[in-house]
């Protein structure tokens, strides 16, 4: 009997000990589930978080839409897949040999321009111009034995022209000497286009996005024959002479008090086989309404170095950017203030909206509060010591709850690392220094909202013309973008302006460039600017 009861109770112990290790295993494995379920929501967050901004970038507000860095390791949408694993490679196609016509020399003004390069439905305005050396003489003392023609592209708003130059080549009966009067100075030496061509090609290509290859085809459809190249040629020619001007204004806003950066990529010089490299446009706004475009090849710290200086920062010098580190970091070495944008701060919060909607509500609450304070402000017209206090009495105690809720809300439990209303919170309480700056400086705008207006040009031109083939190709994009936008500013008519400027720039002291800027050509040159032979012929 003993013997009997001792073996049940071992397979009862032993049925037992099965039960421990079968829980156990059981236990474990919902561990594991809830460690997985928990990953795949935070992955499926972030991915819907992702999908929420790629559907505002296509169909969003205009004032919502952020263009970032996108990772190295992510294509573009769009972007096609090429397999990387080898494999054969592609036939090849063999090309038939081809023959090419020689280049023919191009006439000299000594010769005359007898070669046309455009057709009868290309309407001529001919400007006849007199011979100096028949003033004071009659008729008979003199005889007219020919004539030497000149041909200048120039451009209506809207239409082409070309000026036909006509020159009358004379013998002197008193001593048989020829004399004939030279064809008009141009912006470039021996150059078929007139400065009007000029003006209207580089306002067509930075102002309204028009690539030179839609502005070629819109020549041949008119009727004349040109080269691609030499378009590009006139394009480059026009951003090197502008340079100096460029620099000048790029000057100007270094010397002012407060200034405005930002950072926008350009595709820019190639790399390898069918890639292009990624440079930056660093636009500068100056408190005169002035802003420049200096390109650099890199997004580091020493292009902001560059384009602002290296040197100590003046007294008082207030530096206002997004949340980038390389604006704070030279600020550091500079000793300038370093002002937040509100607008970037605005923009995490609205990010993470789909994901904690009232936390957000509750932000942008504060936030708009304080772009009402900014808006009496212009309603009123309040500026100086007048306009401090009122942002000291309305927007200080904004601010001071905005941060007393955002410290309580990140100090909270429950919200992710990843969690965009964290990250949100984070980039708001780490800045806030900067982002109070503006509440004691009224020189200090509260967002970089009027910089980021003002370079909307480089997105736009990008959408047009993609890329530029050379990083010195992006420069003059830059140098010609930098004065245009200063243009539009000051209200000043861009194609008056690079008529004028284009033609005055060789004759004018080089140290004093900067009277050509947009902002002070406006008060010197603007009542009686240099104009095309062709503005003679319409009045």
């Amino acid at each position: 009997m003993r013997s009997s009861y001792n073996i049940a109770m071992s397979a009862e112990a032993f049925a037992s000990v099965i039960s421990v290790e079968e829980h156990r295993a059981v236990v474990a494995e919902r561990n594991a589930l809830r460690r997985e379920t928990q990953t795949l929501n935070e992955r499926l967050a972030t991915l819907q978080h992702q999908l929420d901004w790629l559907k505002r970038q296509l169909f969003g507000r205009k004032s919502e839409q952020r263009l970032w860095e996108v990772p190295v390791a992510q294509m573009s949408l769009g972007e096609s897949w090429v397999p990387t694993d080898g494999g054969p490679p592609p036939a090849l196609r063999p090309i038939a040999a081809h023959t090419r016509r020689p280049a023919r020399a191009t006439p000299s003004e000594e010769d005359g321009d007898t070669r046309l390069f455009f057709d009868e439905r290309v309407p001529v305005e001919v400007i006849q111009l007199p011979n100096p050396e028949t003033v004071g003489l009659a008729e008979s003392e003199y005889e007219v034995i020919g004539e030497k023609v000149t041909h200048r592209l120039a451009q209506r708003p809207g239409s082409y022209v070309v000026l036909k130059y006509v020159r009358p080549l004379i013998k002197l009966r008193a001593d048989e000497s020829l004399h004939c009067p030279p064809a008009p100075a141009g912006v470039f030496e021996n150059s078929r286009a007139d400065v009007s061509f000029i003006a209207g090609l580089v306002i067509d290509k930075f102002t309204y996005h028009l690539p030179l290859y839609r502005q070629h085809q819109r020549l041949a459809d008119a009727g004349i024959e040109v080269s691609r190249p030499w378009l590009t040629s006139l394009v480059h020619g026009a951003a090197a002479l502008l340079e100096p001007v460029y620099e000048a204004q790029l000057e100007s806003i270094r010397q002012s008090r407060v200034k405005a950066m930002d950072e926008t990529p350009i595709k820019a010089g190639t790399q390898g086989k069918g890639k292009m490299k990624t440079g930056y446009f660093w636009p500068v706004y100056g408190e005169q309404d002035e802003i420049v475009f200096p390109f650099f090849p890199t997004r580091s710290g020493q292009a902001v170095r560059e384009a602002l200086g290296q040197g100590p920062a003046a007294v008082g010098s207030v530096l206002l950017s997004d949340g980038y580190e390389v604006y704070a970091r030279y600020a550091e070495k500079t000793g300038l203030t370093h002002a937040q944008c509100w607008a970037h701060t605005r923009r995490n919060f609205f990010e993470a909206e789909a994901t904690e909607p009232e936390a957000v509500a509750r932000a942008l609450e504060y936030i708009g509060e304080l772009y009402a304070v900014e808006e009496h402000i212009r309603e009123q017209k309040l500026s100086g010591e007048v306009k401090r206090r009122y942002r000291v009495e309305h927007a200080k105690p904004v601010v001071e709850a905005f941060f007393a809720w955002a410290e309580q809300r990140f100090t909270e439990q429950g919200l992710l690392p990843s969690n965009p209303l964290t990250a949100a919170l984070s980039y708001a309480v780490q800045r806030r220094l900067g982002l109070e700056v503006y509440l004691t400086d009224p020189d200090v705008p509260i967002d970089t909202n009027h910089l980021e207006r003002a370079l909307r040009a480089i997105p736009m031109g990008r959408k047009a013309w993609l890329f530029a083939w050379t990083e010195v190709g992006a420069k003059y994009v830059g140098i010609l973008q930098s004065l245009l936008v200063t243009c539009r500013l000051h209200r000043i008519n861009p194609y008056d302006y690079l008529v004028d400027v284009l033609q005055r720039i060789d004759r004018h002291p080089a140290s004093q460039a900067h009277l050509l800027t947009p902002r002070l050509w406006k008060q010197h040159f603007a009542a009686n600017p240099l104009r095309s032979p062709l503005h003679t012929l319409r009045e």
